[in-house]
């Protein structure tokens, strides 16, 4: 029995102890001793300092040390980034929380609640150079960013148009299969955000891609069975069913302009039938006003009853008048409208 409740203890304690841990140094003589920890769930403001990504704020000792620790992660990765800069508190308000701190230094991660983390100084006591952590996708995005500065440095080798075209096409698909063998698809996003940037040189390569290349639906397969409740993966459906719509709606308006020289003409055929139409119309309900300025007041009355294809005697009934009047009324109708009938009566006002 106590074998058992010492067992029950043991795990019991190994499952409170489960939590994320993420140390480091800072350099005290460089930086400022407040380090933050931000949860990215917005891969397109992977880059920058915003207020409401920030979730845990400490301050390093003399040595440079820092922790960020507790429970309070998702159990499953999520990106991350610890940061410190040189904004003075002055500044806070101005720019740093905006966005944009032109003096800071960031490490991007891919971390659980799990996980462990530890960056310690690498040469130059430079920051955030070195992860070492239980989570094997933890340093995807540095891996990313080797491969990114490999590329700028091929583009500054020679500097021409026709070299940045050259290179454009290269490292856009490098980065793209790249991606594909991290075996990470939130590491993933980290390519898809750069090069589908519109601001990004490779935009027009991304817009060339996505009308043939199945990439974006397998990244979207792999999205949904890693992380199918995740913001990302809502973001980048979002995002790739949006591009698509604007790309068929460009080529449909690029490919539309007989269509559009098609409709014009119908439009002002149809403009020009309803002209004549109206003109038709006035046409004849001018010239019913003249046949019914023939008639007297009294008259009028009548035959608006006799085109209704009443009898003499509900029209009396009506009018409150004799059938003998009624039938007065009507001769003289047809001797001023020169029919001999009713219906001869009627074409004259249905036409």
């Amino acid at each position: 029995m106590r074998i058992k409740i010492l067992f029950v203890l043991l795990i019991i304690t190994s499952v409170c102890k489960a939590q994320y841990s993420f140390s480091g140094y800072t350099n005290p003589e460089e930086w400022d001793k407040s380090v933050y920890l931000s949860i990215v769930e917005d891969y397109r403001k992977m880059n920058g300092v915003y207020v409401e990504q920030i979730i845990a704020k400490t301050t390093a000792d003399d040595s440079g040390f820092f922790e960020f620790d507790g429970n309070m992660l998702d159990n499953e990765n999520r990106i991350y980034r610890i940061h410190v800069d040189k904004c003075s508190v002055n500044q806070q308000s101005i720019n740093h929380f905006n966005g944009h701190c032109n003096d800071s230094e960031a490490l991007l991660f891919i971390a659980k609640n799990t996980d462990t983390l530890k960056l310690p100084f690498s040469f130059g006591n430079q920051v955030f150079c070195k992860v070492k952590s239980n989570n094997p996708k933890a340093n995807a995005f540095l891996k990313i960013d080797s491969l990114k500065n490999e590329m700028r440095f091929a583009y500054s080798e020679f500097r021409s148009e026709a070299n940045r075209k050259l290179n454009n096409k290269k490292w856009f698909h490098t980065l793209q299969n790249f991606g594909a063998t991290l075996n990470e698809p939130i590491a993933e996003l980290y390519i898809y955000a750069y090069l589908s940037d519109r601001s990004s040189d490779l935009h027009n390569y991304y817009v060339e891609d996505l009308k043939h290349n199945n990439y974006y639906d397998q990244l979207k397969t792999r999205l949904e069975e890693r992380y199918p409740n995740a913001s990302y993966t809502k973001q980048y459906l979002n995002e790739l069913e949006s591009d698509r719509y604007m790309l068929s709606a460009y080529h449909g308006a690029k490919t539309s302009h007989w269509s559009i020289l098609l409709y014009s003409i119908l439009g002002v055929s149809i403009c020009i039938n309803l002209f004549f139409v109206y003109r038709l119309w006035k046409r004849n309900t001018s010239k019913i006003d003249e046949l019914k300025a023939k008639l007297s007041k009294q008259e009028q009355v009548v035959l608006e009853h006799l085109l209704l294809d009443k009898t003499n005697k509900d029209i009396a009934e009506s009018l409150f008048l004799s059938v003998s009047t009624v039938k007065t009324h009507t001769h003289n109708i047809y001797k001023k409208l020169n029919v001999q009938s009713r219906n001869d009566a009627k074409s004259l006002f249905t036409k």
